[in-house]
Parts: structure tokens; sequence; C-alpha cells
């Protein structure tokens, strides 16, 4: 089974992916040429130790060739040009929770469902997310390659390796001095999006030690909205107006504060005052990371090493986003009431005095809907520091018993700081409460007219307190000063683990020896998200957030065999069994088959079982309060009403943390052919079918009405509370397990290499995955809803002549329809096609030049949009044409 010709060894090399990698091929089959063992390499997807690189699952593989190649300066840019990153996945996003993350989306399942390892173990979640993990805590220059199982691997790796796994190998064996720095530029906003990349690797080995290390570093400027040439200004109701507070009158418009739209960014828009945000907004936040890793090895002797690792990772995202928008209701008598005739808007004192209209409104409570610029932009800093750190010893019990056990220890903590924040009681106290400069001959500031009894002054710098509405601008720094907040979040999530494992061949059959792994892992996980007291409180105009925190002990114990069945037959027999110790526990077997029916071609197919815990983000989350307004006929009745008023009636609601939640599961099947009918020439083609069964998801309180009132089942945790007389008490919201998802596709990988002596050589590869179907709950198939492609290519082609390489990638996303309605796709989102291109001269003297463009013609997506913005930021972006330019150096 260890020999093999030049030929097949060649053959299962190529194959393992459309990106092949060629580092490895020479000196295998060179190996095997002179009738040596091959040696055995572990590939994503088994732990198993094989000659067979082409293997019963399908994996990709991106060299650092291929990097090097793309231009890219993050594995998150990487990553997410992939054709397996189906529906597109989060990037750093100004004003979002999750602003200085980004994650990955294999199949389009979710990023909680795709599993990230790093060198084989599994990456910590994001702090700021609790339930994805962050790709910006990876150095791209500590990157040797990047392998992606398209396939479900729970039973080798545990939960959330449903939709596939990215396992990021980081570089081992390096002797020397390589230096490397990258400069780019975007050629569509008009200023920003400015990126720089660069690392320093090190590495010196000898008998029996061996040490590599580097730092890394990559950076991208934040990018304003209004530089982008497709941005309008934007049009917010909450600029400067009011209604009355009475909701049950209409019509009942946004009316301009009386004289009060003139600051910088606001301008009236029929009879209301509006805010133009996009002013002010950055679309893309800025990402900064720099980094830190060292491993080393020692041979204690012919049969034991240690080994360890140790990184740590610094990114600081910065963004920014408009002035606090808020509305609340102000008293009848308020000097900021435009009812009120007495209000300082009218008054003659008033050097901005307007006309009092009596016919607009009798005296009452109004609502007022304001933006708070004069407060300043809302900025948030996020700072993220991961740190990780492997210890393992690694050797041979007996003669054949491989053994590896080792310690981890992951501190992954996040801060957050936003400034121009709303405090909600003090702003709008300020608002309601405000005096416009009348005081009493005494001279007690800031008393209101009842409180004098003396004659009345108008003396506005010494008088003067609270918000001025129609002037905010101008209000004093004390005011502005009392009435802003300053927001805090400190989030965490660690890991410490403990694994032991060991590998050995068990018996030898006719065609070849049984072999079989076995190990065990412990992991504590420990979470925490806080967020200040103000915002937890709901006090806090602009923000929102809930606190959680809480660990769990995960234990696993898994097992692998690999059975020859024939000389050409395998068959791979996979379990793991995890006992979460805050919900339960879950098995995950698979079984696949490899069949080599003639000389470079493999047939293969795999069938197995996943699961995808539910996260310490929702199993932890701190009840919460929500006066949600809901339609139910008998609280309506108690609270006065024959029928619910269209806007419904509010009622208690509680967010909580369910404690009957599970997992989710699912079952996987994959079958493809992989064969190489020339030598130029190898391809694979593979079929996945995905089924996901008690999808964890959200339940509001509407949705457990409806569904009490249908009689169907209400997840168990949540539901409905009612008293003696019907009505609702309250309702406990939160997350449950129902409902299936499924979804089933086609992958290509075909690859040509085609030599040409001294004319150089040209190397293709196609890449294709193609969604057959995509439903949820047995309905209508999504594939081509908004943001759903059913084809993602990407074309690479690379030539080599003399001291020249050049690349010319072709990458497409496919079309989509614009909106469904009723259930029915309507319009069309064109397909999406970009070209890469790049130049690299290599020099005698060990140094390299690349020159090359991202989006060579400055493709613009198509401004349809999506989710709150003018196109589908998960898939696409308005870079346009990137130029770079990247020098290398080898000592």
């Amino acid at each position: 089974m260890l020999k093999h010709n030049l030929l097949a060894n060649s053959v299962r090399l190529a194959l393992i992916s459309g990106v092949a990698v060629a580092a490895f091929t020479a000196p295998v089959a060179l190996a095997a040429e002179d009738g040596a063992k091959v040696e055995r390499i572990e590939v994503t997807g088994s732990r198993i130790k094989r000659t067979d690189l082409e293997g019963a699952v399908p994996v990709t593989v991106i060299d650092r060739e291929a990097i090097d190649l793309s231009g890219q300066t993050s594995v998150t840019d990487l990553l997410r040009n992939t054709t397996f990153n189906s529906a597109g996945s989060f990037r750093p996003q100004s004003g979002s929770s999750a602003q200085g993350t980004a994650s990955l989306d294999l199949r389009g399942l979710g990023s909680s469902r795709t599993l990230v390892l790093v060198d084989g173990r599994r990456l910590t979640m994001s702090p700021s997310t609790g339930s994805s993990q962050d790709l910006n805590a990876i150095p791209l220059g500590a990157v040797e390659r990047i392998e992606v199982l398209t396939d479900g691997a729970s039973a080798i790796y545990g939960s959330d390796a449903i939709g596939g796994v990215v396992n990021i190998i980081t570089r081992k064996d390096f002797n020397g001095v390589q230096l490397s720095y990258t400069e780019g530029q975007p050629s569509i906003p008009k200023e920003g999006g400015d990126r720089s990349a660069g690392s320093v690797l090190f590495g010196s080995s000898s008998d029996k030690t061996s040490l590599l290390g580097g730092v890394s570093w990559n950076k991208r400027d934040i990018v304003y909205a209004r530089d982008y040439p497709w941005i309008a200004p934007g049009s917010s109701s909450y600029g400067n107006n009011w209604r009355l507070a009475d909701e049950d009158i209409s019509p009942n418009p946004l009316l301009a504060v009386p004289g009060g739209c003139k600051d910088d960014n606001f301008f009236t828009s029929g009879v209301a005052c509006r805010y133009n945000f996009n002013a002010t907004n950055a679309n893309e936040a800025s990402s900064d990371n720099q980094s830190l890793f060292l491993k080393g090895e020692y041979q204690i002797n012919d049969d034991w090493k240690i080994f360890s690792n140790a990184s740590a990772a610094k990114t600081e995202s910065f963004g920014r986003y408009a002035p606090a928008p808020d509305a609340s209701v102000i008293g009848a008598n308020s000097y900021n009431n435009p009812t009120n005739p007495n209000a300082w808007f009218y008054d003659a004192k008033n050097p901005n005095a307007v006309a009092y209209d009596p016919t607009t409104s009798a005296q009452q409570d109004v609502e007022i809907w304001h933006r708070f610029a004069a407060l300043g932009n809302r900025d948030t800093t996020v700072n993220n520091l991961n740190t990780d750190f492997l210890i393992g010893v690694n050797g041979i019990i007996g003669d054949s018993v491989e053994t590896e056990a080792g310690f981890r220890r992951v501190r992954n903590k996040s801060d957050e700081i936003g400034s121009g924040y709303l405090s909600i009681p003090i702003g709008w106290g300020n608002v309601n409460d405000f005096n416009p400069g009348y005081g009493c001959e005494s001279g007690v500031a800031g008393e209101g007219l009842s409180n004098c009894s003396t004659s009345l002054v108008f003396d506005k710098d010494q008088y003067r307190s609270g918000y001025d509405l129609q002037s905010p601008s101008s209000n004093p720094s004390d005011v502005l000063k009392g009435s802003g907040a300053t927001t805090a979040r400190v989030s965490e999530f660690n890991i410490d683990e403990f694994y032991i494992n060991a590998s050995f061949d068990m018996v030898e059959m006719p065609a070849g020896m049984i072999q079989a792994f076995v190990g065990a892992e412990y992991r504590k996980e420990t979470y925490l998200d806080s967020y200040d007291a103000q915002s937890e409180a709901g006090n806090i105009g602009g923000s929102a957030g809930n606190s959680a925190g809480g660990d769990r002990d995960v234990k696993a114990a898994y097992f692998e065999t690999l059975v020859p069945i024939l000389d050409n037959l395998e068959l791979s027999i996979a379990g793991r069994y995890d006992k979460y110790s805050d919900y339960g526990s879950d098995f995950s077997p698979k079984v696949s088959v490899r069949y080599e029916p003639i000389e470079a071609m493999v047939l293969r197919a795999s069938y197995g079982k996943g699961f995808r815990a539910p996260t310490l983000d929702i199993l932890t989350q701190k009840t919460a309060f929500s006066a949600d307004s809901v339609d139910d006929l008998a609280t309506c009745q108690y609270l006065g009403f024959v029928a619910c008023p269209q806007e419904g009636v509010q009622v208690d609601a509680y967010r909580l943390a369910n404690p009957e939640l599970g997992s989710e599961s699912s079952t996987q099947m994959s079958a493809g052919i992989a064969y190489q009918p020339f030598d130029w020439l190898n391809f694979a083609v593979d079929y996945y079918n995905i089924e996901i069964e008690d999808r964890i998801a959200f339940f509001s309180s509407q949705d457990l009405l409806d569904r009490a009132e249908a009689g169907d089942v209400i997840p168990p945790g949540l539901g409905v509370v009612r008293g003696g007389n019907g009505a609702i008490n309250y309702i406990n919201t939160g997350y449950g397990n129902e409902g299936t998802l499924e979804t089933s596709g086609l992958d290509l990988n075909l690859r040509t290499n085609f030599d040409f002596g001294e004319a150089g050589s040209l190397n293709q590869t196609l890449q294709v995955s193609h969604i057959l179907d995509y439903s949820i709950d047995g309905g209508r198939d999504n594939v081509k809803d908004p943001g759903t492609p059913q084809q993602r290519m990407s074309l690479s082609n690379v030539y080599n002549f003399s001291d020249f390489d050049f690349a010319w990638n072709i990458n497409l996303i496919g079309d989509q329809y614009e909106d469904v309605v009723d259930g029915v796709q309507e319009g069309h989102v064109g397909s999406w096609v970009t070209h890469d291109i790049q130049v690299t001269y290599t020099s005698p003297w060990n140094s390299k030049i690349s020159v090359g463009a991202e989006n060579a013609f400055a493709k613009e997506p198509q401004l349809i949009g999506y989710d709150g913005r003018e196109y589908n930021y998960n898939l696409y972006n308005g870079w346009g044409r990137i130029m770079y330019v990247r020098f290398s150096q080898s000592f």
C-alpha cells in the first residue's frame, strides 16, 4: 500500500483540488520513483495520515503561491473570494455591533455553521459575537496554506462543522529571513480605503531543534459614505421634527421645529426637517491587525519530540456613524413645544423668533423626532487582543503507536468604547425643561417661571438652562456634555484545552493494513459580554445591548478507522461523542468510501451526521425586559378596547436564555469523481446534500401568540403566560429549536498544465460552485433570492516565463432576483465579473517585485438596496480597482 509509481502519485496529488500544492508534488513523486516508502500526510477531514491525498472527501488547498498571486493582504479577503463562500459573508462595517470582526459562510448556511481551524485546532469564537469566529485574528504572513473541506465533519472535529471546515496551516519549516511589504489603493472612493501589509519571517533549525517566528501586520483605512460616487444625501426623519403625541389622530405628519432647520446637514423637505446622515457616516470601518508568532520544536530522541506554538494578534477597528437619533414626548407647557404659544420659538426676545401659527394645533403634548447632532458623531473604537499558546509532545510508543498530547490556552478579549451617544433621561429632560433665559431678579439661574416671586428679567447668558431645540449647535458645552454619553463594552471568549490521541496499525488484511485513530479532548469555554449599566438599562440613545456571560465544559471522545476492502477500495468509519455541561450531548457518525476503478480515477462518497451546539451568548444572556406591541383580542378587551387598535397593545415581554435549548442536527451526503485523463488535465466533480433539523431560531412575542392561537407547538422554555381574566401577564421570548433547512449543489475543480519548454508554462484552474436548491421548512426554493446566487466561479491563469510570473484571475458572482413579493421572485441583479491581474519578477538576489490590480476594470456593484445598504455588502465591494505593489526579499 505504500509503494506507488510516479504517475499515480502525481495524479493523487494533483487531484487534491483545483489549486494544486506544487511544492508537495516533486518530493513525494521522487521518493516513489526511487522505490522508497511515501510519507503519510494528514489532510483536513481525516485524522489518519495517508499517502493518497485525494481521499474520500473533497478538499481544496490554497498554497502560499496562490496566496501571493491573489494580491490579497488579509485572510479575510482571501477566503471571502472563494467560490464556497456562496452567499458572501460579514466584513467589518461601521456602526455594527460586530464592527471589528470578519467571518466566513460556507454554503450560505451561516458563519456559525462553518468551522475554522488553525493547525487543526479550533479558532476561538469572537468575543463581539459569541457565535462566530473572527478571521481578523489570523495574520496572513504566518499562513503556509489553507485547506477547505467542503463536507460535513462533526465526526472528526465536533460542533459547527456543518457547512464545511477551513483549516489554516501556519508556516513550519523555514530557514533564513524573509521580508515582505505590500501597499495598495482603491480607485472608487475619493478618499480612504488605502491598505498596507507586511511581514518578517525568520527561521533556523538543526538536527534536534527548529525555531520559526515572525511578525505580520495589515491595515486598511476607513471610508466615509460621502466619498462614494453613488451615495446621495441621506434623508432621515430623525432631523428636527415634531408631531402630536396622540397617535390616534390621522393624518399626523412630522413637521419641522419652527426655525430649527439651519444647522449643518439639516435640510427642509416639504414640511419636515430632515438630516443628511451620509455626510458623516462611514460605510467601511478601518482595521489594523498586528501579530507575533513563534513556533519551536525539540527532538528529544529518535522517537519523541516536544513542540510549542505561541501567537498574539491585536486588531483595532474604528467606525463612525451619524449622530444619535431618538424620539420622545415632551409636555404641553415646555418652552420647546411648538404648540405652546409661550414657546421660545415665538418669543420676541429670541433673535431667531418666528411667527406663532394658532391654527397648527391646540396646546398639547407633542412627540419630538430629533437628531442630536450637537453631541457629535457616534464614534466606536474596538480593540481586540487574542493570545494563543500550545505546548505538546509527540512520540512513538512501542514500535507503531504514534501518540500526541497537548495543552492549549487561548485568551481573546475585546474592548469597545463609543462616544457621541445620547443619555436619554438627561438629554430629553434638558429638552423638556428648557429655560430660554428667563430668571428672577434675585438671579437664581435656571429656575422656572413658577419659582419667581419677584419681577422677571431676560438674560440668556445668565439664566438659560436645558437644551434649545431650535438652535442645537449653540447649546452651552455643559448642557451638551450632560446630555451625551460614552458607552463601554468588554467581551471575552477564552478556551483552556487538553487533548490526547493515538494512531496505529491494527490488522493486516489481504488488501492492506487497517489503520486506526482514537482521541479524547477536554475544553473549557468561558464567555463574557458586559455592557455599561446605562446601555443595559436602555438609557442610551443610538445604542443597545444586553450582557451575557458564563462557562461550560466540553468533553469529547472520537475514533476513525481506514479499512482497505480491496486493493482499490477503502472504507473509512469515524465517530465522535461530545458532551456539553450546559445542554447535553451529541454523537456524530460518518462513513465514507473511496474507490479507484482505474489508475488516475477516484470515485468517492460519504454519509454522516453533524451538529451545532447552542452558543454561550444565547445560553447565558441576561433576561431583558421589553414592552412588545402585540395583537391579542383578550388583552385588548381587558384594557378597554372593543377591538385591537392597528398598532396593537403593549405587553410585558422578557427575552431570556432558554434552558431547554438544544443543538441543531444535520444529515449530510456527498459523492464525487476525481480523474486525470491526460497528463495535462485533471478535474473533480462533487455533489453535496445537507439537511439541518431543529434549527436554532428566534421567536418573538407575536410569533408565540400566533402559534398558540393556531395550536402549533411552542418551543420548550418559551410561551405566553395569561392571568385568570385571559389577558396576557407576560411573554417569554427567545431562541428555540424548530424547523429544517435543506440545500444541495455541485462543485467543479478543473486544472490544466501546459509546458512549452523554453517558452514557459501555463497553469489554469477553474472552480465552480453551483447551488441546486435551498429551502427552509419545506418551502419554496430560495436559490437566486437576493443574496443567494446560484453560481460562483473563478478561473485562474498563471503563465511562467523565465523570471516572470503573469497571473490573470477571473471571478464571477452569479445573477439573482432583486426582490421576492408574495413568494414570487422579481427584478434582476446581474452577474458580477471582476478581473485580477499581477506581474511578478524574481531577481537573482532572491527578491520578488509584484505589481497588480484587483478588479482591474473597476467593476462597480449593481446599486440595488440590500439589508439597509446601497448594495449587498456581504457579496460585493465598492473599492473599484485596487492597484498594489509588493516587495519581498529572502536571505
